[in-house]
């Protein structure tokens, strides 16, 4: 079994200037998300980060409000939180596979994210991975994104973004009458 198996750990970014974290949350199963959430903000602050919370009605729409986020405020980074639990139908499959899609997506056009969102088969893997003295998955998904950030700082400072970027008021199109 996985939970018995020891992993190497990361040490705890560091950062010259504060980081700032938003926790996007989807508290589906509440008990679950509590301890998520509570593992993330111990890891953030432990990195003398700051952090914020929003939470939405389910794990699909944890890419789109971080998405949101990314382009409408400033944050250094993301940790998305959630549980899916296997029902009867293949809804679990589309859930799981669509939420790591959209999170991977984001994650290549720049935003540090990081993933604890669990895909489990029922309620005890997800308590055991959920719990600070258990597997910690909220603190390793805040870990990750914090360290995200941390390689974005050194390796060029402000988030240019990739690909497609929306007009903004100052990128108007000049128009003939614009013109002397």
């Amino acid at each position: 079994m996985a939970s018995n198996t020891e992993h190497y750990t990361l040490a705890h970014a560091q950062f010259d200037k504060p980081v700032k974290i938003l926790i996007v949350v989807a508290p589906y199963y509440k008990d679950i998300a509590d301890q998520l959430v509570a593992g993330a903000k111990d890891e953030i602050e432990a990195c003398g980060g700051t952090w914020e919370i929003v939470e939405v009605p389910g794990a699909l729409e944890v890419p789109t409000a971080i998405g949101i986020a990314g382009r409408m405020s400033n944050y250094d980074g993301y940790v998305a939180l959630g549980c899916v639990i296997r029902g009867e139908t293949t809804h679990y499959e589309t859930v799981c596979n669509d939420s790591s899609r959209g999170l991977t997506l984001l994650g290549l056009q720049g935003l540090c994210i990081g993933n604890g969102i669990l895909t489990v088969e029922n309620h005890e893997q997800a308590r055991v991975r959920a719990e600070m003295t258990g597997q910690n998955k909220g603190g390793g998904a805040a870990a990750a994104a914090l360290h995200l950030v941390a390689l974005s700082r050194r390796w060029g400072g402000g988030r240019k973004g990739v690909g497609f970027v929306p007009a903004r008021d100052e990128y108007r199109v000049a128009s003939k009458t614009d013109t002397a």
